[in-house]
């Protein structure tokens, strides 16, 4: 992921504007002319709906305005320096899928008793005052983005919620973790892997083999847990591995592999990035599980 700093959450998310209803027009009285003229009032007017707000989306009844997506979308391409490419269809999907990925988080946080109540608020949109220098360049900035007072504390809010529940989820992501010391083998062609196999077969050294095919690093992978490897292929391999062993090989689009364990540990500490990298895995396969068991539609 990129799953995510709170203050970008918070300065790159925009909600549907509430709207006013027209007043409800007076209706001048009618003159019947007669003997005596009498004032008959018309039956009183119907007032009129509120015009519908375009929706891009809604996600489990919540909706996705189109104009909080337009401005979404001119805000992911200003950070990109890409303006020309507002409608490309893959700049859309990813700008409406980080939409729908917040109010899924944000739901769930509220399922989760998690409230943002106007405390909160507040002392929220204070913090942004300090750091982008007062309350006018604040409001400025609300006003360039296309926010309004209303729709910005919308906006603001929900980050919020979205924000702590993506805590809730990197936090359950254990310090500790089963874990392999490997290396490889890695060549780029099918023929010169099943040549170095079969040396492999008939007792040739794996570490011998490394000086040939990879003197500078000799393979070295280091220590990972499951789900840190790229392919999963190479996890499956690796894993079912004891010291010693060595594996078939194993082709990628990166090319062809055949990996050694050289220890084993089932509750050894991650390094960060080893952690890093299964806090992101569990933030997107959360996000997965909720995409398909919410109720996410997408008008054309």
């Amino acid at each position: 992921m990129g799953f995510i700093v709170i203050l970008a959450i918070c300065l790159g998310l925009l909600s549907a504007c509430t709207s006013k209803n027209s007043p409800t027009p007076v209706l001048p009285t009618e003159i019947i002319p007669s003997t005596t003229p009498t004032l008959i009032p018309t039956p009183t007017a119907i007032p009129p709906s509120p015009t519908p707000i375009p929706l891009v989306a809604t996600v489990n009844g919540e909706a996705i305005s189109e104009e909080e997506f337009n401005a979404e979308l001119a805000r992911y391409l200003s950070a990109q320096e890409n303006l020309s490419s507002q409608d490309n269809p893959e700049n859309r999907e990813t700008v409406l899928n980080e939409l729908i990925n917040q109010i899924l988080l944000a739901q769930a946080a509220r399922e989760a008793d998690y409230t943002v109540d106007d405390q909160m608020l507040q002392e929220r949109i204070d913090s942004l005052i300090e750091q982008v220098g007062g309350e006018q360049a604040l409001q400025e900035w609300i006003e360039t983005q296309g926010y309004h007072l209303e729709s910005f504390d919308i906006a603001l809010r929900r980050s919020i919620e979205a924000a702590w529940m993506r805590d809730q989820i990197l936090a359950q992501v254990p310090e500790t973790a089963e874990q392999v010391h490997a290396r490889q083998i890695l060549v780029y062609d099918q023929g010169e892997a099943n040549q170095v196999l079969r040396e492999l077969n008939s007792g040739k050294d794996f570490a011998t083999l490394l000086a040939i095919y990879d003197p500078q690093t000799m393979g070295e992978l280091g220590w990972f847990p499951r789900g840190y490897l790229v392919d999963p292929r190479l996890d499956e391999a690796a894993f079912s591995l004891q010291p010693e062993e060595y594996s078939e090989i194993v082709e990628t689009r990166v090319g062809f592999h055949i990996l050694q364990v050289i220890e084993r540990d089932p509750d050894r500490l991650l390094e960060p990035d080893a952690r890093l990298i299964l806090q992101e895995k569990a933030l997107k396969d959360w996000i997965e599980t909720h995409h398909n068991q919410s109720e996410i539609v997408i008008f054309e």
